[in-house]
């Protein structure tokens, strides 16, 4: 397996690494990944490899069927081979864009207490899917609600707990529609807040920033009607 170094440091902007092998598709799989794979609502992402001889534009990574993290490039050209040394740039703005997005929408979770049915995020704004027959009737308490939090500048952290702990307390997966991956025998948890502070715990494979505050202020959007029983809330980064 890959080093899942988007998980290990977020904040990684650049890192060395070699080819392992490239795809049929030309898709390629390096050592160390750098690159988040698309996953979660959370898309892939972007930005470039150099090795003696070559660069290459990533446009995007996703996970390959054996657990690897593929990068695919943005246009084709001449594949580094493998064995080969290669340097990693990732598109920092817009992978920091997304941790801001993604923390936030854990966080409307909090404002919204109701089962997620859904979710997706982007580098302006994202969105999650309730399980909530009436839109909510305060529109402005919820917005102020979710920047209070941000505002807070509270700590966001990680652990881990075995498959056995995730089913034996099923109450901290919020989303209904992906359950988290089991197997490998440990789950993905992070936290916002410590101790008496802290406000949302829950399985998680995404990349998020370090402090509620480094969100900035959010605006809320659209309450959309998605079905009988379905609202779409979305969030935008002001």
């Amino acid at each position: 397996m890959s080093a899942f170094l988007f998980r290990d440091d977020p904040y990684l902007t650049e890192a060395p690494a070699k080819v392992l092998t490239v795809t049929q598709e030309g898709g390629i799989v390096l050592d160390r990944a750098l690159f988040y794979p698309t996953g979660g609502g959370q898309p892939g992402d972007s930005g470039r490899i150099t090795w003696a001889g070559g660069t290459m534009n990533i446009a995007t990574a996703v996970k390959g069927p054996t657990g690897h993290v593929v990068l695919v490039p943005s246009e084709p050209g001449t594949l580094p081979e493998r064995g080969v040394d290669v340097m990693q740039y990732l598109d920092w703005d817009r992978r920091h864009r997304h941790m801001r997005v993604h923390t936030a929408l854990h966080l409307l979770s909090v404002v919204i207490p109701l089962p997620v049915t859904g979710g997706a995020i982007g580098t302006e704004k994202g969105r999650l899917d309730f399980d909530m027959e009436e839109p909510p009737a305060d529109r402005d308490g919820i917005e102020s609600a979710l920047n209070r939090l941000i505002e807070q500048d509270l700590r966001v952290t990680e652990s881990w707990i075995t498959d056995q702990e995730l089913l034996a307390n099923p109450s901290i997966v919020k989303t209904m529609s992906v359950m988290p991956p089991t197997g490998e025998g440990r789950v993905r948890l992070i936290r916002i807040g410590e101790g008496a502070g802290q406000v949302d715990l829950q399985p998680c494979g995404g990349t998020h920033v370090a402090r509620t505050s480094e969100i900035g202020r959010i605006r809320l959007g659209k309450i959309e009607n998605k079905g009988r029983q379905n609202r779409r809330v979305s969030i935008h980064l002001d």
